[in-house]
């Protein structure tokens, strides 16, 4: 599929079989990479109601498209899985459980009979070294101030040592991980200011509403005009392999 930490991971994993696998917070892109892997089952867990429904189209006869919330203790009781795939889900948990983050580990542990992937976005620093860096910057807090001003949660994301950190507390052993810087083009800058834009209508005041919208308008302009052939460099993503301990 062209993405460089999926691919990390098929190096990584190798021949071994693949197995049931757990995608324990879902979406097109991880699934459509699972379903490429053809493993003998696959259960993708999101908290989406009318994500549930698109994705379960993609899925085969086979797997499993299930609704559910990780803070609920009875969720998935029993079932254990060769992988279990946690693709972005510990920066989306704010969205559907709310400070549970620390208890997300543990709360996946049962579930994990041979090994967990672990796939995390590295928080952007608070002060830019560079105008590229500035401007993912720009996108990303106006993003953000978008969706609060919604009425919505935004995303949190954790650092790699936060993350190894909580994994042995929680009854894991890391086994190995790995960063990639970022490259931004074109996709991400219209996906990020797309989703500002789709905010707009929830604004309480209108006329900050359309003068946001004006405003994302003029970013994207500006945005995509200074990307160039190259994109726009900076952070990292990052891969962490846990096995229980």
């Amino acid at each position: 599929m062209g993405d460089k930490l999926f691919d990390s991971l098929e190096r990584f994993h190798g021949q071994r079989p693949w197995g049931r696998v757990l995608d324990a917070g879902t979406g097109e892109h991880s699934l459509k990479w699972l379903l490429g892997l053809a493993p003998e089952h696959i259960t993708a867990v999101t908290g989406a109601g009318p994500r549930a429904e698109k994705l379960a189209r993609l899925a085969r006869p086979v797997d499993q498209m299930v609704l559910g919330n990780w803070k609920d203790p009875a969720f998935l009781n029993g079932q254990v899985y060769e992988v279990v795939l946690a693709d972005y889900l510990l920066g989306a948990l704010d969205g559907f459980a709310p400070y549970f983050q620390d208890q997300l580990f543990q709360r996946l542990r049962p579930h994990v009979g041979g090994a967990l992937y672990f796939v995390g976005l590295e928080p952007f620093p608070d002060e830019a070294s560079g105008p590229q860096e500035h401007l993912v910057l720009e996108i990303d807090r106006l993003r953000d101030a978008c969706i609060k001003l919604a009425g919505h949660r935004c995303y949190r994301e954790y650092p790699q040592e936060w993350v190894e950190r909580n994994l042995e507390r929680s009854g894991f052993r890391v086994v190995d991980a790995w960063a990639m810087p970022i490259v931004y083009r074109s996709r991400w800058v219209n996906g990020q200011l797309d989703v500002c834009v789709r905010k707009l209508p929830y604004f309480k005041d209108r006329a900050l509403a359309a003068a946001m919208r004006d405003h994302i308008q003029d970013l994207r302009e500006g945005s995509l005009a200074a990307i160039g052939p190259e994109g726009l460099r900076f952070g990292r993503d990052y891969v962490v392999i846990a096995e229980p301990a």
